[in-house]
């Protein structure tokens, strides 16, 4: 039996897995490139059964309940976002402002009470939502080459879709489904700016389009996100 687990260190919500990180560490056992639903929230520190279905779905399981489900996507749209670059970004950090209600206080990715997180704090950059933050990726987080892996990838393009659609009213909305285009994997120890940018609203749904970029302004990786606000 193939299992995966999602480390109680990667959180998103305190008690559930981070939803980019989550997706990514499925999209890795898939064969191709894939989309990633998230049909539950994710269990912490629990082995996750994985079968590859005849319908070409690959399904993790905890206790017989589907958690998250894999498929074969087409490529992405290319990225066409703004041009950010590395002083703008950081402007943008310090405009941050935390959702209030402590629900992602202790997010890997975007938890200000995380001082061993990613500290991708992605604060408004623009009009139209457009949201932005550096990010160095630390060392815990590559290879033994220096390149950050994968599944850290999927993780920081993942919150700041969030801050992109609900930076201005802070609706508690969770990561559903995730696509992820990686062209170059960053490295350990360099600063990057990611940037994110709001598609599309429809009643509960919201699509975001997220970016890492170098200082070149080169597209290093990009993704889709879908959110949803809770009934």
């Amino acid at each position: 039996m193939t299992t995966i687990t999602v480390p109680s260190t990667f959180n998103g919500p305190l008690a559930s897995g981070n939803g980019g990180y989550s997706c990514g560490v499925v999209a890795e056992r898939f064969e191709g490139r894939a989309a990633v639903s998230l049909k539950r929230p994710v269990p912490l520190d629990e082995a996750l059964e994985l079968r590859a279905e005849g319908d070409g779905v690959l399904r993790a399981f905890s206790d017989g309940e589907v958690i998250a489900e894999a498929v074969a996507a087409p490529p992405l749209a290319p990225w066409q976002g703004p041009a950010i670059g590395l002083l703008e970004a950081n402007a943008a950090h310090q405009r941050f402002v935390s959702p209030p209600g402590g629900t992602f206080d202790r997010c890997f990715v975007c938890g200000r009470a995380r001082p061993d997180g990613f500290h991708v704090f992605a604060g408004p950059a623009g009009d139209g939502g457009v949201v932005a933050s550096p990010w160095t990726p630390p060392a815990w987080a590559a290879d033994e080459s220096g390149a950050v892996r994968p599944e850290f990838v999927w993780a920081t393009l993942d919150c700041p879709a969030y801050f992109a659609l609900h930076g201005d009213d802070f609706a508690l909305a969770f990561l559903v489904r995730q696509q992820v285009e990686i062209v170059t994997l960053p490295s350990a120890g360099v600063e990057y700016v990611v940037v994110g940018r709001p598609l599309e609203r429809s009643g509960r749904k919201g699509l975001s389009a997220t970016a890492i970029i170098d200082e070149r302004g080169e597209v290093l990786a990009h993704a889709e996100c879908l959110l949803v606000v809770p009934r």
